[in-house]
């Protein structure tokens, strides 16, 4: 894998490329087709929030989104790559393929009420703390759209739907890849919640987890200890060495973990402790020589210890490759679209949210305005990185959540499951159906867009898979 370096393609957008193939006067028109179907966005948003399903468990999630693209007369094919809650939906012929990327798993252990208050709700164990349900929502709206703009306009073409599961560390989009499953499309699209507006052609951090196990020798802890060997040492240790790691890695570069076992009683020494581990780094080598140092912790830690161990890779990422020319295209769409605007009631909601957040970076009111364009790297690590080094991809993020929240917290929890986040969702469909009509009739656009891919994967490219040739995990949420 090449190590990503932000492609400037001012030459391949020369004027051919810039202005729109079809008047900018006919957006409103699309702009207003899309806020018609408003309420299908906010269905299937406030549903797949309120199931909260976690990655391959998402079974009624995946489900409505696959009943409503076949109500709409798309072909779904479901239990694509293994996987059954992943399918892919089409509707067109001929022409180019779009496609459209749709997520909807939850996290697991952050629960939340769409409440502006810190408030649980009863008997659920997950959250959309990172907006997937708009994701998705937002996603499938944009589609249902297009649909029906090839056939009032004639246009030949096939607009694609993938529903992509376990987002959250089940690399979901990579089975799919590593499938073939993109080989004929020509563009892919995706977007993301947030708590900005913004198409910068931001980049990822490739990374790898895997959960490693200690086993050890069970014995009373104060009767027998020299008859114990405890896996959580192992742990620890591991853990200890892992962390004077930090000092000794890129800036760049991020490491963290969690115990999800160690033990039931303190009296008795624990045979067996896992923790599950991530490591990430702006390419691919860098995840792959720090990970090597991580294993070689494990081995050391075990072997200091008296214990043994053993590691299941469940997850890993590439970096994303932007696409720069796709990206200023979709910059100046969102821009047409515009940002999110609060009502009284959902501004009362959003002061209280506000209130609770720990440093909040973004101003409130900045929900309205949209971000400036420009290349940056990104922390975060997506397996929408494994599909921009299958075809060009292009993605956005809209302000579905108070200015000032973090992804992953309660506040993201509160906000998708809330009116705010319906209106970020269609911000997000209204800009990707924008995009969509442009690439199906500005083949110039799309020509630019794969000479720039092509130049930046470069001629000996050879896709790798961080995950290897493991089958999907489809219980590490169980």
């Amino acid at each position: 894998m090449r190590k990503i370096v932000p492609v400037f393609t001012a030459l391949l957008l020369g004027a051919c490329v810039s202005g729109p193939a079809w008047p900018d006067t006919k957006a409103s028109k699309v702009i207003a087709d899309v806020e018609a179907r408003a309420g299908l966005t906010e269905t299937l948003a406030a549903q797949i929030w309120d199931w909260a399903e976690v990655g391959y468990q998402e079974e009624k999630s995946s489900g409505l989104l696959q009943q409503t693209l076949a109500d709409e007369g798309f072909t779904v094919e479901a239990g694509v790559a293994g996987i059954p809650t992943a399918f892919v939906a089409e509707y067109g012929s001929g022409g180019p393929v779009i496609a459209i990327l749709a997520e909807f798993d939850a996290l697991p252990g952050i629960n939340q009420s769409a409440s502006p208050d810190r408030e649980e709700r009863d008997g659920v164990g997950a959250g959309h703390a990172c907006g997937h349900n708009l994701f998705g929502a937002g996603s499938v709206t944009a589609a249902v759209e297009l649909r029906h703009w090839l056939e009032r306009t004639g246009t030949p073409g096939r607009i694609r739907v993938y529903g992509t599961p376990a987002e959250e560390g089940g690399s979901g989009k990579v089975y799919m890849v590593r499938e073939g499953l993109f080989n004929d499309v020509d563009i892919a699209l995706h977007w993301h919640a947030d708590d900005e507006n913004s198409a910068a052609a931001r980049t990822t951090l490739a990374n790898r987890s895997a959960k490693f196990r200690f086993h050890g020798l069970s014995a009373h802890a104060a009767g027998a200890p020299h008859k114990g060997r405890s896996a959580l040492d192992g742990v620890e240790a591991m853990n200890m060495m892992a962390n004077m790691m930090h000092e000794h890695m890129p800036q760049d570069a991020r490491m963290h973990y969690v115990i999800t076992s160690g033990g039931a009683a303190p009296n008795v020494v624990p045979d067996f402790a896992e923790v599950f581990y991530y490591v990430r780094h702006p390419d691919t080598e860098g995840v792959e020589s720090i990970w090597a140092r991580l294993e070689d912790a494990a081995r050391g830690a075990a072997l200091g210890t008296g214990t043994s161990v053993d590691w299941e890779i469940i997850h890993g990422n590439n970096p994303l490759l932007v696409n720069e020319s796709l990206a200023q295209v979709m910059d100046a769409k969102l821009r047409l679209v515009g940002g999110v605007t609060y009502t009284e009631e959902e501004q009362a909601f959003a002061d209280r949210i506000y209130a609770t957040l720990n440093q909040p970076y973004m101003p409130m009111g900045s929900q309205e305005e949209i971000q400036p364009y420009d290349s940056r790297l990104g922390y975060g690590s997506t397996d929408v990185g494994d599909v921009s080094w299958a075809v060009p991809t292009v993605g956005l993020r809209t302000a579905t959540w108070v200015p000032g929240t973090s992804a992953h917290s309660w506040q993201a929890v509160a906000v998708s499951g809330n009116s705010i986040g319906y209106k970020g969702a269609q911000v997000a469909a209204k800009t990707l159906t924008l995009m969509g009509v442009e690439l199906f009739t500005n083949p110039k656009l799309r020509t630019a867009a794969r000479e720039e891919f092509d130049a930046a994967r470069g001629p000996d490219y050879q896709y790798k898979s961080l995950l290897g040739d493991r089958a999907p995990p489809l219980d590490y949420r169980k």
